[in-house]
């Protein structure tokens, strides 16, 4: 419970010292939602092989939050995806601009990661430029629309900040296992550790890395203490156990209901808005690979989940302290990262890696989906322009990569921000790829194989020097 004191304590402090009065202003927000679900028989892609969806279990939603402090207006996004196409952000922020004036880089838009969502990343993930396909373009419409409905619902607001540490339900999912037990890679070499290896096996030795339990808590309420919304980050990946055919938020959208039960705001108008991002869970799942849990029948885990965390993050808000003034900033950069391209010898193993493979296999080929993943990325440009992003919510620091970040690099974040209360959110404005740090990529696995991995090995450190760079231009 650190974490939470620590928050508690520096909103208290940012409001005597930092909301300087001639800073900070009156804070009005906004929230709204926005219906984003697909129609029946698109591609589902939470997996390797594509599934056509066949039933919508709970519909997936674009969650819209705007804040204005008088001078600055944000508006901040969740998306219940996989993730999504850069050019999908890039359209739907340029809606929000040409509607209500708010500049992109005022509009932070991610996706949670749901595994259960059809595709927003075109035909092509590894295309920069592709035009936008009939789904994409209805996904950026209907971001725009969600928030100028936001937007037309700001009111006199106050806002807290606070944490809540839930330890229990992350869990590394890379694994250092015994010499001489670990598989061939699909490029048929040999890696040092291995992503979701068998629960409970004697072959386990230890964690590659740490865990991150922290929630990240943004509350915005009416000043007569009528709930708003909730902005929430947590590092889990997903939870999953939805039937391949199924359309579903997993549980994400399962905390977002639960967190309006939780706060008895169910039946209001406006109706109260709950939010819950992916925060840096790259390396992070909810199976616990010493002691696995049995079978559990479809939703079952994520909804335990999901009330579970609701019920905490509920529990802290009531002691939430909340504050009528704000300063409000943001700071936006796209980075050119060198893009990771196959070497000579690769490239000729992909192209007879397919030439041997047939498109009627009944079991997934993983070699040769990374055959082609490795002649698209050799194919695509040498350079990549990364949106980097951090927002200044008051005392808070909210910075975005547009990937799927390890945890400690979310860590690191926070903690070299300190004593300013910080946190990073994951796959904003696009999709490109896990995000190791240099030490990960050194021990291999799922995360670093070409074609999961876009980016080039210390892409991690100089993303991170980026944000933190923004970050100290807006504390000035």
């Amino acid at each position: 419970m650190l974490v939470r004191a620590w928050a508690r304590f520096f909103v208290v402090l940012g409001l005597l010292l930092g909301a300087s009065p001639l800073l900070a202003g009156p804070l009005k927000a906004g929230a709204a939602t926005s219906n984003i679900t697909p129609p029946l028989g698109g591609n589902i892609v939470g997996g390797f092989r594509p599934t056509p969806s066949q039933h919508i279990h709970d519909e997936l939603h674009a969650r819209c939050l705007v804040l204005d402090d008088g001078k600055t207006r944000l508006a901040i996004v969740i998306c219940d995806l996989l993730g999504m196409h850069r050019t999908v952000s890039d359209q739907a922020r340029k809606l929000i601009q040409e509607r209500l004036n708010i500049p992109r880089e005022q509009v932070l838009i991610s996706a949670t990661h749901t595994h259960s969502a059809v595709s927003a990343l075109g035909d092509n993930r590894y295309e920069e430029a592709a035009p936008l396909d009939d789904y994409q373009s209805f996904v950026a419409l209907r971001i725009a629309d969600g928030v100028q409905r936001a937007a037309n619902l700001l009111r006199p607001a106050e806002w807290a900040f606070t944490t809540v540490e839930i330890p229990e339900h992350v869990f590394n999912r890379r694994w250092y296992l015994r010499p001489g037990t670990m598989p061939a890679n699909p490029f048929g070499g040999q890696d040092l550790v291995k992503m979701n290896p068998p629960g409970g096996s004697p072959n386990l030795l230890e964690p590659a890395g740490p865990t991150d339990p922290v929630v990240s808590i943004l509350s915005v309420r009416q000043p007569d203490g009528t709930p708003i919304a909730v902005y929430a980050a947590y590092s889990l990946h997903y939870v999953g156990g939805v039937p391949g055919t199924d359309i579903s938020a997993d549980y994400y959208g399962v905390f977002c209901n639960e967190l309006t039960q939780q706060l008895n705001v169910d039946h209001q108008q406006p109706p109260f808005v709950a939010m819950l991002a992916n925060g840096t869970s790259g390396d992070i799942n909810n199976i616990n690979f010493r002691e696995p849990r049995g079978k559990r029948a479809a939703y079952e885990q994520m909804g335990y989940v999901a009330k579970d965390v609701a019920a905490k993050v509920a529990g802290v808000l009531r002691e939430a302290q909340y504050a009528p003034e704000i300063s409000l900033g943001a700071r936006y950069e796209e980075l050119p990262i060198q893009a990771r391209k196959p070497t000579a010898e690769q490239i000729q193993w992909a192209k007879e890696t397919l030439e041997k493979s047939s498109s009627n296999e009944e079991r997934v080929n993983l070699s040769a989906i990374y055959a082609d993943r490795a002649l698209k990325m050799n194919e695509g440009p040498d350079t990549l322009p990364l949106p980097l992003q951090v927002l200044k919510v008051g005392p808070v620091l909210l910075g975005t990569m547009p990937n799927e970040v390890f945890c400690e690099i979310g860590m690191d974040f926070r903690d070299r921000l300190s004593p300013e209360p910080a946190f990073l959110v994951s796959l904003a404005h696009g999709y490109y790829g896990y995000l190791p740090t240099p030490r990960h990529h050194d021990l291999g696995g799922y995360e670093t194989w070409l074609g999961t991995n876009r980016v080039e090995r210390t892409a991690s450190d100089k993303m991170l020097k980026a944000l933190l760079d923004m970050a100290a231009e807006l504390k000035e």
